[in-house]
């Protein structure tokens, strides 16, 4: 049976050539198929070896999978080519690889640039070598050149999990879309219409809104403001007498006027309408499902993005419109307090993987004698995982040190290689983009003579910024790694569930499965076995629970 099957252009634009390979990448078979046949011959393989199904391997799932799911047909397994090349290309554990040291190449050219995790990494994507045009690409030639990575690699078993979870949350990310989250835009309009009043025509304000603006108006004696226009707004707030540097939440509830209540209201609802209003709902959804485009690996640390709808940022307002099918339910669970889970287990810290066997992280801290409370527990975890440099964190951070030496060893030695200009490397294998060149000179400089001081402190503050995120992308994308193996081995459980419970929806440490009614808490229990695993496939034995907050609902608001 085969291993691989390899899909292919075809000389012909009609047709597509299957390549059956073994575990080596060695040719067994091949056969060209017509476009439109490919479907039924997917499901003829697939069916044929279902006991051990193959990787099907594509240059992109975002081009490839849409058309088979259109088509009824769904694949266990794939190995996703561009997803994969784009990790082993700057992975430091395949740095001595023939694919990593080769010059920019076709399978450079259309990777998605990811987000960065925090504005300091704009400088660090500025080095990106500008993409070589798209060019015929080998997909063969390809999947052999990776597997050679990986064989050559350090943890080779690590990134050979992170590359098969990619490529599996490529086909989920595939698949909610096709499925779609299931939306009532009636409860929707009933909400909005709730909060602003009836749905405008014409451009119009909403009744609400129209009355909040009046009263800001008045409250500025400025009976001709628009409060939708920054400078009109700034103007008429230093006409009050107020030193503003801008219209921003932070600074006008700091304000003493009449206007901060109107204003602030004012705005939420505005980014509700601007963000998720009537517009949003004629847009994105359709026959009773949201359909957002998600973006697997959309963020440095290997986070996914959303590209259109915003997904991963619904606001609790509207989250009541996500409703259940008739005679299904939700099936919604929360990994509780991922990160500071993550970190435990990957540092060793034993004293910190017993406050993890709490369902409440942060009060097993807090029981522990670490620290006096819970909310200084919580502060003192997300300080060290983030970098906390002032304030009630920073204060705390000799407590959680003294206690959880391990722990806080292994962000701190991140932070001082981010400050470096050195790369750093999740648990599985993916790297942090390197420093700016501008960085690295200005690093070269400052430890030199005659760099001026002023020069020395702005260098100084540009390689702490940087400290801070090579922190946290350890941390954070060993998290989305954990994230992404729950989701694989929670779909392949799914798929053995009668009556087709399926995922419709992923927020970084959060799922939601529509399932029927009579199989949720089947589907319950695979959601915290699938939690177990992807534990054990990352840290082995390591002595950290993986805590749910989980919930069978009708409706994703009542899930808390």
């Amino acid at each position: 049976m085969p291993a691989y099957v390899l899909v292919a252009p075809d000389a012909s634009a009609r047709t597509v050539a299957l390549v059956d390979l073994d575990e080596h990448a060695a040719e067994t078979g091949r056969r060209t198929v017509p476009d439109d046949d490919l479907p039924d011959e997917v499901r003829r393989v697939e069916a044929a070896h279902a006991a051990a199904p193959p990787r099907w391997v594509w240059d992109d799932t975002r081009t490839r999978y849409p058309a088979l799911l259109a088509a009824g047909v769904r694949v266990e397994r794939c190995h996703d080519l561009r997803l994969c090349h784009a990790i082993l290309r700057h992975s430091e554990r395949a740095a001595a690889s023939a694919l990593a040291q080769s010059p920019p190449g076709p399978w450079d050219a259309d990777a998605v640039a990811p987000r960065p995790h925090a504005p300091s990494l704009f400088d660090a994507l500025d080095d990106a070598p500008d993409p070589v045009p798209a060019a015929t690409r080998d997909p063969l030639a390809e999947l052999r050149a990776q597997l050679d990575a990986v064989a050559g690699a350090t943890h080779p078993g690590r990134l050979r999990l992170l590359l098969a979870a990619e490529s599996t949350g490529a086909l989920i990310a595939a698949e909610m879309h096709h499925d779609g989250l299931p939306w009532d835009a009636s409860v929707h309009d009933a909400i909005l219409t709730d909060l602003v009043g009836p749905r405008p025509w014409g451009g119009a304000r909403p009744q609400r809104l129209e009355e909040l603006a009046d009263e800001i108006r008045t409250a500025l004696v400025a009976p001709h403001l628009n409060p939708d226009s920054p400078p009109d707004l700034l103007r008429a707030l230093r006409l009050q007498g107020f030193d503003v540097q801008s219209t921003s939440k932070w600074e006008v509830q700091g304000l003493d006027h009449p206007v901060v209540a109107p204003l602030l209201e004012y705005k939420k609802l505005s980014r509700l309408l601007s963000a998720n209003g009537w517009a949003w709902l004629d847009q994105w959804v359709h026959d009773g499902r949201f359909r957002p485009d998600y973006v697997v690996g959309g963020v440095v640390t290997g986070r996914w993005a959303s590209d259109g709808g915003g997904a991963l940022q619904l606001p609790a307002q509207v989250r009541d419109a996500v409703r259940a099918d008739p005679g299904w339910r939700l099936v919604v669970a929360d990994a509780a307090q991922l990160e500071p889970r993550v970190l435990a287990a990957m540092s060793g810290d034993r004293d910190m993987a017993a406050a993890a066997r709490h369902a409440d992280l942060y009060q097993g801290v807090a029981d522990a004698g670490v620290v006096p409370s819970r909310k200084d527990a919580k502060y003192a975890m997300l300080g060290a995982i983030y970098g906390a440099t002032s304030g009630a964190a920073a204060q705390l951070m000799p407590h959680l040190a003294r206690a959880f030496p391990r722990a806080v060893a292994l962000v701190e030695e991140a932070a001082r290689a981010g400050e470096r200009g050195d790369v750093v490397t999740t648990w599985l294998g993916r790297s942090s983009p390197p420093a700016s060149e501008a960085l690295r000179v200005a690093l070269a400089a400052a430890a030199g003579e005659g760099a001026g001081a002023d020069d020395v402190r702005e260098t100084r503050r540009h390689a702490r910024d940087r400290g801070r995120f090579t922190r946290n992308f350890v941390v954070q994308g060993t998290a989305a790694e954990w994230a992404m193996c729950w989701m694989a081995s929670l779909r392949r459980r799914l798929r053995g569930i009668e009556g087709r419970p399926h995922l419709v929806f992923f927020l970084h440490d959060e799922v939601v499965v529509h399932s029927p009614a009579d199989v949720a808490d089947d589907v319950a229990t695979a959601v915290r076995e699938s939690a177990d695993e992807a534990g054990r496939l990352l840290f082995g034995d390591a002595p950290v629970d993986f805590a749910l907050d989980l919930a069978v609902v009708d409706s994703y608001a009542a899930a808390g």
